[in-house]
């Protein structure tokens, strides 16, 4: 590749500081953003955190190459806080991850990227990105324990064109050695792990503590309708979830489904949890499926052989994939999956390719 503008989405962990060291000393001209999306004094210790864009900008620094810290707090707040909050409200089980990829990663990020004139947008995802015939496909990384293909789906042809993932073909320890040969101080930096704005990992308190969250008590009843206990609120539950249900069944119970209409939890015995038909909206496809097709042909009814997967450590199963509208989609697995939950993504995969994906709605 001839030499390149490049901005590195820097989060001050080692995967994107590698990534800017990778691409300084290949020659390209890199240029560092790090994104402030809360307020530091609530993101104490998570990866949004104030010591992270020090972090960030100390490697800049030591790399010799601009940094700039973007605030998109305004758009954090309404693309993500808010989804998140209102999911759970709702009794689903939301993925920050993908909003934030999809709304300000790789759209906000994107668009400030093109205003700075360079060439790509380049993180630390590990993912694979590959052009074929004019075609960018999205892929899985090398490191299977790493691959993040299950947050990105909802990118398409106008954003891979311009992002560049260096580490999809490195397994983890390749990347912290890489680190090290570079005498880059973050090499032994752990991994951020959960919910950025839930530094704590309790997100009940983090709900509780948002203003417009409210609780409200409700009963917990077996899959016959009985009353089985009272919970606090919805928010506290998820489907395949076993413990802190707080009851006494005098046996192992899961929650089976949540019904936000009756502000009731539904729980029963392991087998209560495994379904194999869901129903998923705003589909999104990495390739426009009707690109070769004739302007009168729309996706509506087609049916897609895929695998696909219902959680991001899940393993991806055979499935059919039933087009109910452009956007709507009934998804139907070969294999019974355990807990399938509304405000999860399922995504879908031919060999280690991405298709496509969307949330689940509800299971059929």
């Amino acid at each position: 590749m001839s030499k390149k503008r490049i901005v590195v989405a820097m989060s001050g962990g080692v995967d994107s500081t590698t990534v800017a060291a990778l691409l300084k000393q290949e020659g390209h001209e890199v240029i560092g953003i790090t994104m402030q999306l809360l307020d530091y004094k609530d993101a104490e210790g998570g990866c949004c955190s104030l010591d992270h864009v020090v972090d960030a900008r100390r490697v800049a620094q030591e790399l010799d190459i601009p940094h700039y810290v973007v605030n998109f707090m305004d758009s954090f707040k309404e693309l993500v806080l808010k989804d998140y909050v209102e999911k759970y409200e709702s009794g689903k089980t939301p993925i920050p991850c993908v909003l934030c990829n999809q709304f300000v990663k790789f759209d906000l990020l994107l668009k400030r990227t093109l205003e700075l004139g360079a060439d790509y947008l380049a993180t630390g995802h590990y993912a694979k990105i590959e052009r074929v015939n004019g075609i960018y496909s999205l892929n899985k990384a090398d490191d299977e324990n790493k691959d993040q293909t299950y947050f990105l789906y909802t990118l398409k042809q106008k954003e891979l064109s311009r992002l560049m993932f260096p580490l999809g073909s490195l397994k983890k320890d390749d990347v912290r050695n890489m680190a090290r040969k570079l005498n880059l101080k973050l090499a032994e930096k752990p991994d951020s792990t959960g919910v950025c704005f839930v530094p704590s990992g309790n997100y009940r308190d983090y709900l509780i503590s948002q203003s417009e969250f409210t609780e409200k008590e409700g009963d917990i009843v077996n899959t016959q309708g009985d009353v089985m206990g009272k919970h606090k609120g919805i928010f506290s539950f998820t489907v395949g979830q076993r413990r802190g249900l707080g009851i006494a069944a005098g046996k192992p119970m899961y929650v089976v489904e949540i019904e936000p209409s009756e502000n009731r939890v539904v729980v029963g015995e392991e087998d209560k949890i495994y379904s194999n038909k869901l129903l998923a909206e705003k589909i999104s496809w990495v390739e426009d499926l009707t690109a070769n097709n004739s302007s009168t042909d729309n996706i509506a009814e087609k049916e897609f052989e895929v695998k696909a997967k219902v959680r991001y450590r899940h393993r991806e199963d055979d499935a059919l994939v039933t087009m109910k509208s452009d956007t709507d989609a009934v998804v139907e697995f070969k294999n019974p999956q355990r807990a399938i939950t509304p405000g999860q993504a399922v995504v879908f995969y031919k060999n280690n390719k991405v298709l496509g994906g969307g949330w689940i709605n509800r299971v059929l």
